[in-house]
């Protein structure tokens, strides 16, 4: 695959939310380059744009690795997440009927990512819900930033072994949803502040060991979404 920075950079966040890529990974400048079909400098240039958006670091001698985020980290995410989220639903005085039908058939499609037993998709379509939710708000900076915080709360909620279920998170989509279509903002928002928390609670604040199977990169990195 022939890719920019930019490209191979998305790509590594939407790995993180599907759980494909943990937290602890080395990523191999040689390997990125081969796969993707570009040069070394290119891929560094990818890694330090991820490094800016605080998902990879240099480890002295040792090279590049998908960032362990602290328990302050996590929190600091959640928290972030929570001011900008119930933010969005705020606006949600507007009418919302194209919203609801697009929200309405990304929980569809999180149901038959469980009912199939397709881990990494099951995972990414959880996480987008709440970037879907900005973009369908018409939030695309906010959208971004939120990709992002998403993407850290993975990262933590892998490191930490998160207890929180995936069928808990979609029924509690569905209710943030129905409330939505209800036209009911303050308990869209409520939903929300509550969903959220109950996933950083989840979290059992012992790190777990990255894995390091071999053969793992390729398809790791295998294209999870067609955004």
């Amino acid at each position: 695959m022939s890719s920019n920075q930019t490209q191979i950079a998305h790509q590594v966040v939407e790995s993180i939310l599907a759980k494909k890529l943990a937290p602890g990974e080395r990523l191999g400048e040689q390997e990125l380059a081969d796969l993707f079909g570009v040069s070394r400098t290119l891929v560094r240039e990818a890694l330090m744009q991820l490094q800016a958006r605080g998902f990879v670091e240099v480890r002295p001698r040792r090279g590049w690795y998908v960032v362990e985020p602290s328990a302050a980290e996590a929190k600091d995410a959640f928290s972030a997440r929570r001011i900008i989220e119930t933010g969005i639903l705020q606006e949600a005085g507007k009418p919302l009927q194209r919203v609801i039908t697009q929200l309405r058939r990304h929980i569809a499609q999180e149901q038959k990512a469980i009912a199939g037993a397709d881990n990494a998709m099951r995972a990414f379509l959880l996480a987008d819900f709440h970037v879907c939710l900005a973009e369908q708000m018409g939030h695309k900076l906010l959208a971004d930033t939120l990709r992002d915080l998403t993407a850290r709360t993975t990262l933590a909620a892998t490191l930490y072994q998160s207890t929180h279920s995936a069928s808990q998170s979609c029924a509690e989509h569905e209710r943030i949803v129905a409330a939505l279509e209800r036209g009911d903002t303050e308990e869209a928002k409520a939903l929300m502040l509550e969903h959220i928390g109950t996933v950083e609670q989840s979290l059992e604040i012992t790190p777990v060991p990255p894995s390091d199977a071999s053969g793992w990169l390729r398809a790791t990195l295998a294209p999870v979404s067609k955004r």
